[in-house]
């Protein structure tokens, strides 16, 4: 979400306002792209520029894809400038509301991290667990960071190991564990004249590096493409070569399902689901240069939709509505018999 690239390699300024036009071009993606510019504009250092956008969202007559984040990204943004009575506000609301998605709660807690209110981040972090992980057999990857946040907190809090915490040491996946690299007493290393404890915070930073390049690898899901019944009747109407791909709706939805039952079997992790227009098909293709009945065509539409933050999670989270869209939850519709 938020770009890493120092300032001094950017002009974020320049990013944001190239972000802001490209969002008047594309009004559809217009959530995605002023939530990118807001983060420009915080990393250039004007954080009530990125509060304006955010409330400019938020006061959209549109609906919104992720108002949740929205308010959090708001509030933590808010803290860094002054603001930390509306802040808290934005917090407290947002902790009421139990959102179904893990992203909120790891900033609001991270924010309260930053400030140094660690009970009150390790309270944030485990409401979010409770929500999304109660009787959950395997987290989603969207989760990880909630858990090993939530980790973090707990070690400055000198608190002993849950269910939880076990959970995010085995997650984690570097050669370094969860509970060295959590270590309150780290950063008194890097002071240190012996030269072991040198070489043994070099490799504990080298497996945070490591860490870091790989989620940033992932900056989106592995998407699969779906289309709703309307939409898949109109694209076979207007391209008859793309039955191949789609020899019927029922069939189509069984395809998604377990395309993406497979990647998560082979250890892919961060799938989604984004999906398909017509008229947003049709303009890719255009910009593409090729006809929209190349069928070749659909892998880098799905992409290009997960890469401008079109993607749901899948699986989606315990008790949520079915990504095809019956109305039934996943667990009573595709997800039956996981």
């Amino acid at each position: 979400m938020r770009p890493d690239t120092p300032a001094e390699n950017v002009d974020h300024t320049a990013e944001a306002a190239r972000l802001e036009r490209t969002a008047g071009l594309y009004p559809e993606d217009a959530e995605a792209l002023l939530l990118q510019a807001a983060a420009h504009l915080e990393l250039a250092g004007d954080r009530p520029a990125a509060t304006t956008l955010y409330d400019r969202l938020l006061s959209s007559p549109e609906s919104l894809d992720n108002p949740h984040l929205i308010r959090a990204l708001k509030a933590s943004n808010l803290w860094e400038y002054g603001h930390e009575a509306e802040a808290r506000a934005i917090i407290e609301g947002l902790r009421a509301a139990a959102p179904r998605d893990p992203a909120p709660w790891v900033i609001i807690a991270e924010a309260l991290e930053s400030h140094d209110e660690l009970e009150a981040a390790e309270a944030a972090f485990s409401e979010g667990a409770r929500l999304l992980l109660t009787d959950v057999s395997e987290p989603p990857y969207s989760t990880h960071p909630l858990l090993f946040g939530r980790h973090r907190v707990r070690r400055m809090l000198g608190a002993a190991h849950d269910e939880w915490d076990h959970l995010a040491d085995t997650l984690h996946s570097s050669p370094v564990s969860l509970d060295e690299l959590h270590d309150p007493k780290r950063v008194w290393s890097l002071g240190s004249d012996n030269p072991a404890e040198l070489a043994a915070e070099i490799s504990r930073l080298r497996a945070e590096l490591g860490t870091y390049r790989e989620a940033l690898s992932r900056p989106f899901p592995v998407a699969v493409l779906h289309w709703p019944a309307p939409e898949l009747a109109e694209l076979l109407a207007a391209y008859p070569t793309l039955e191949a791909e789609y020899p019927s709706h029922e069939q189509h939805l069984k395809t998604i399902e377990a395309s993406l039952r497979e990647l998560s079997a082979s250890g892919t992790a961060n799938l989604g689901i984004v999906t398909g227009t017509v008229p947003s098909y049709e303009a890719f293709a255009a910009s593409e240069g090729t006809s929209p009945a190349d069928g070749d065509l659909l892998p880098q539409y799905a992409t290009t939709l997960a890469a401008r933050g079109r993607a749901v999670a899948w699986p989606p989270q315990r008790g949520a509505a079915c990504w095809c869209g019956s109305g039934k939850s996943y667990g009573s519709c595709h997800g039956l018999g996981t």
